[in-house]
């Protein structure tokens, strides 16, 4: 006799869309897996900033005052190795946990607003942590670093249209997430009070990048973000 069990009338069959099995009357057609383009990428590993701060080959130390944390540099900003630092505080924006994510933020800013025609030089260091803090996914690394992005087109002259050939390492995750409104509901208008809705803020970004960069920013931005909408043309 045999020993196989029989298929009972009601039985359905899994079956991939658009296969040949999923066209049969008893089959099921199973939803795709998740493509994952949204999906956090989390350090690994620590940054080379952590790495750094924690033996404290860092200029820095933490202030506290009256309106909270702040950076008490130990040198002036002006005398600083933008080549070896500026990049270095650029990789620690993938940092989320404090001291270090902290530091990293307000690093960078502190920077850019000191940093004068230095900044142009050291553009082509500081593009491959600028990828890998997109690429990272999550939420807060995503505004921190557009933030800075749009801080980093207006540091200094020429420093936007210099940032134009490499809109293909850039903008691929602002492609993604261009159309995604976190905290929707009440919580959208919280959100855009303290500056941490995505969309929005990748608007901005590719707004600024237009703006500061010169003739052939808009036509290399919408290669990469399609839906995008020139802010100077319309």
């Amino acid at each position: 006799m045999p020993t196989g069990r029989m298929k009972t009338k009601d039985e359905t069959l899994a079956a991939e869309g658009f296969s040949v099995k999923s066209r049969l009357k008893n089959s099921r057609v199973t939803p795709p897996e998740p493509a994952g383009a949204f999906k956090e990428n989390p350090l690994e590993k620590p940054t080379r900033f952590r790495k750094f701060y924690e033996r404290g080959d860092l200029p820095i130390a933490l202030e506290h005052d009256t309106k909270g944390n702040k950076i008490a540099w130990k040198v002036e900003i002006e005398k600083l190795d933008y080549h070896h630092y500026l990049p270095m505080f650029f990789d620690g924006l993938r940092e989320t946990k404090h001291p270090y994510g902290f530091f990293a933020r307000q690093g960078v800013h502190d920077m850019l607003e000191h940093g004068g025609n230095k900044i142009l030089d050291v553009i082509p260091q500081l593009i491959i942590p600028i990828k890998h803090a997109l690429e990272v996914k999550e939420k807060q690394v995503l505004c921190t670093t557009l933030k800075v992005l749009q801080h980093l087109v207006v540091s200094a002259e020429l420093v936007g249209r210099a940032l134009v050939p490499y809109y293909r390492q850039i903008l691929p995750v602002l492609n993604i997430f261009v159309n995604k409104n976190t905290n929707l509901g009440d919580g959208i208008d919280y959100g855009q009070q303290r500056r941490e809705n995505i969309g929005t803020l990748i608007q901005e970004t590719l707004e600024a990048f237009e703006t500061h960069g010169g003739e052939d920013a808009f036509i290399n931005i919408k290669y990469m973000v399609p839906t995008y909408e020139s802010c100077r043309l319309n």
